[in-house]
This record gives structure tokens, C-alpha cells and sequence, in this order.
């Protein structure tokens, strides 16, 4: 896994040269339309019968990302790295992104507007069942925030999948495009000497400065304070210490300010390689979820 990762990032860090000419090639080659809410009912009609009949339903969500990144982030990560796999693909459609995804609010850190898990589920339940009634075969779950990740998708993904395959319709939880992909990439960032990150650390907002840098999606004056509470190494969390213990008095200081980790040595680059990496575990995943049907989709 880790050869795989080093060459994603080599062929990430290659086509880095090339950046600044890329803009211009995709302006002058239109790509195909793959997003539901940007077509019109006739131009879905004829992408269903052309063969487009993989539904992606990748959900984002309202939540704080730290001082230095907008609410909106997990939502705005979502919809570009759907279209971008759709694209890949070459067989899907991404439909709505939905802004919100099971969390709590927060008065001391007031950024995040979330939703039970019954109500995510029971929304992720119709808007499939409405994808399929509109002519998809099979339906994706996916999602950029943890939570309900894998018990609510994986729930849906497995009642609606065994309601509807007797149809040769299918739904599926894409969970590699989120927890692998996230796991792999930290664990090759701890390997080059970057400290260890979970929420709107290195991964959220250099992805968040490569997508979205110059349209305001990241206050780029305040990555070079964007430090927060630290993150333990994987399997010292909480350590000997449950819940409601006495806290360790020689831990370092909590800032609280909604970052987990260090995000001040973020980059665009690092934010395209994190990207590169979902898009091609989801694509390998999907395709594999496809191809285990035993029939062309």
C-alpha cells in the first residue's frame, strides 16, 4: 500500500510542473456533463441511455474547520472530488451534494449544523430509491465527514442493495474514498516528517487551498497560526484514561480551537495529492463493485 500511495504522490508531484498550463487545456476541451443538478431532464435522459447509469450520492456537511477554513468545507471537498470521480469513471452522475451529515452543534466553536443519524439515514434512503426510480442501476454512498461512516451508509448501502438486486439494481458504500485513502495519506505524511493530523490539519486545508485557494474557501493569513490540540499516535487515543478521568497533568495545553494537529505547513501540492488519492481508490473501488455484478454497466 505504501508503493501505491508514493506513486500516486510522485505522479502528483510530476504533473505539478505542468500546473499552471493545465487551466487552459481544460477550458478549451468542454468536459461531458456528469452532475445531476447542472443538466437538464432530457440530458439525463440521454446520459441514462448512453450508459451513465451509476448514481453518486457523496454527501458533504456544515461543520467548523478550524479559524482558518469556511463551515462549508466538507461540502465544497465533496462536490469536486464527486464530479472529478464521475469524470474518471466515465459511467456516473453525481447527484446533489447534501450540506449537512450527522454531527452537533456547538456553541463555543459555532460553525457545525448537523443531523441525528436517523433522520441521515432515512435521507440517504429516499434520495437512492429516488435515483433509481429515476433510472440509475446502481447507486454509490459516499461521504467527506466521518460521521455516520460506516454505520449508517453501510446499513442503507446493505437493506436497499437486497431490496433492489433482485431488479439487477444495486446500491453500494464506497468507504475507501474516505477512511483508506485519509489513513494511507497521513500515514505518508508522518513518513516525510509532517506531524500528525485529523480534522482541518494538513489534509483538510491543503486540499481545501488546492480546490478552493483563490476563491476564499481558506483565510490564508491564518494558516501560519493554524495549530491546535495535538493528535495521538494510532492506538495511544485515550490510553489509559477513560472517560471522565483526571486529565494528564504533563499533557501540553488544549487550544480548542478546532483543529486537530498542525495545518501550517499546508500546500496546494499536498492538497492535490490528497485528492489524486480518493479519487483513484474510489474509482478502483466502484469499478470493483461493478465488476462483481458479472455483467457491463
Amino acid at each position: 500500500m505504501h508503493r501505491l500511495v508514493s506513486a500516486l504522490i510522485v505522479s502528483a508531484l510530476s504533473a505539478g510542473t505542468v500546473f499552471a498550463q493545465a487551466p487552459a487545456r481544460v477550458a478549451a476541451a468542454k468536459a461531458p456533463l456528469v452532475e445531476f443538478e447542472m443538466m437538464t431532464w432530457p440530458e439525463v435522459k440521454a446520459a441514462l441511455a448512453a450508459g451513465k447509469t451509476t448514481a453518486l450520492v457523496y454527501t458533504g456537511g456544515t461543520e467548523q474547520r478550524g479559524p482558518q477554513n469556511v463551515n462549508g468545507g466538507h461540502t465544497l471537498m465533496a462536490r469536486a472530488t464527486a464530479k472529478a470521480i464521475a469524470l474518471k469513471l466515465g459511467n456516473a452522475i453525481v447527484m446533489p451534494t447534501l450540506a449537512y451529515s450527522p454531527n452537533r452543534a456547538s456553541a463555543d466553536l459555532p460553525g457545525t449544523i448537523g443531523l441525528s443519524n436517523e433522520v441521515f439515514g432515512q435521507m440517504l434512503t429516499e434520495i437512492s430509491e429516488q435515483s433509481i426510480i429515476t433510472g440509475f442501476k446502481n447507486v454509490i454512498l459516499m461521504g467527506d465527514h466521518g460521521g455516520g461512516q460506516p454505520t449508517v451508509f453501510a446499513d442503507v448501502a446493505k437493506k436497499l442493495d437486497a431490496k433492489y438486486a433482485p431488479q439487477g439494481k444495486h446500491v453500494y458504500f464506497c468507504d475507501e474514498v474516505y477512511k483508506k485513502a485519509q489513513d494511507d495519506f497521513d500515514n505518508w505524511l508522518v513518513s516525510k516528517g509532517y506531524p500528525r493530523s485529523s480534522h482541518a490539519g494538513i489534509p483538510d486545508t491543503s486540499t481545501m487551498l488546492y480546490l478552493g485557494g483563490d476563491k476564499g474557501w481558506v483565510r490564508k493569513e491564518l494558516i501560519p497560526t493554524a495549530e491546535g490540540d495535538p493528535v495521538p499516535e494510532p492506538g495511544q487515543r485515550g490510553q489509559g484514561r477513560g472517560r471522565g478521568a483526571t486529565p494528564d497533568p504533563n499533557a501540553p495545553p488544549r487550544k480548542n480551537n478546532g483543529i486537530s494537529g498542525d495545518a501550517r505547513r499546508s500546500t496546494p501540492e499536498l492538497g492535490k495529492m490528497a485528492m489524486d488519492i480518493k479519487i483513484d481508490y474510489a474509482v478502483k473501488q466502484i469499478t470493483g463493485f461493478l465488476a462483481n455484478q458479472g455483467k457491463s454497466q
